[in-house]
């Protein structure tokens, strides 16, 4: 993993106040921030305000090391939750640390920031969607075509653990495949559903 200690660091620590917006989504920042201490909140801000939260990063700690990584813009916005103070190294310098690295390290290290950016960039689209929507659309990725044309879905999980996974209650996930099934959009119960309707359902997914 990239240290701290082994970059070129051409400034001196910064401070930011509590409320101050670190890091916008899409932004490129020609640096990569290391947060040497405080505590940051992730996810959807407006008007420099968080509206939706997705997580938290406390130092020391990278600043959104994936899009560093990956030569991307920042997925979410960032704002300071407590005092910072933050280590600002040029992204060219990080970069070239990438560079000298032994390949197969190498090659891990984007590989789980891609891992970790697939995973951010689903929260985030979770955040504009309802239950009845997430639900069609995790039915939807786990749905496997079997011999027979039918698009089937083994729920190998228990419900309390996919609907965590989702965000939403056990409850809900119930109630919303009762639902589904009520406007034939899927069949079944216990551990194995169908996909009756696939067109449907993708329309509710916002697929």
């Amino acid at each position: 993993m990239i240290d701290i200690a082994d970059l070129k660091v051409s400034t001196k620590p910064r401070r930011v106040d509590a409320g101050a917006q670190v890091m916008r989504r899409a932004e490129r920042l020609p640096v990569l921030s290391f947060v040497e201490t405080g505590r940051l909140a992730l996810g959807i801000a407006q008007d420099g305000h968080l509206i939706n939260q997705v997580g938290v990063l406390e130092g020391p700690c990278w600043l959104d090391l994936s899009a560093a990584v990956l030569q991307q813009a920042s997925a979410m916005d960032a704002v300071a939750a407590t005092k910072l103070t933050l280590i600002d190294v040029a992204l060219e310098d990080v970069r070239e640390m990438l560079r000298q690295m032994e390949p197969t390290a190498r090659r891990l290290l984007v590989d789980m920031a891609l891992a970790h950016r697939r995973q951010t960039d689903y929260a985030l689209s979770r955040l504009g969607k309802d239950a009845e929507s997430r639900c069609a659309e995790w039915l939807l990725s786990h749905a496997v075509r079997r011999r027979e044309g039918v698009l089937a879905i083994e729920l190998v999980e228990r419900k309390r653990s996919i609907a965590a996974h989702l965000g939403i209650t056990p409850e809900t996930f119930s109630r919303v495949l009762r639902h589904l099934r009520d406007q034939s959009l899927i069949s079944g119960s216990g551990r194995l559903l169908h996909v009756t309707n696939a067109k449907a359902l993708r329309a509710v997914a916002r697929f």
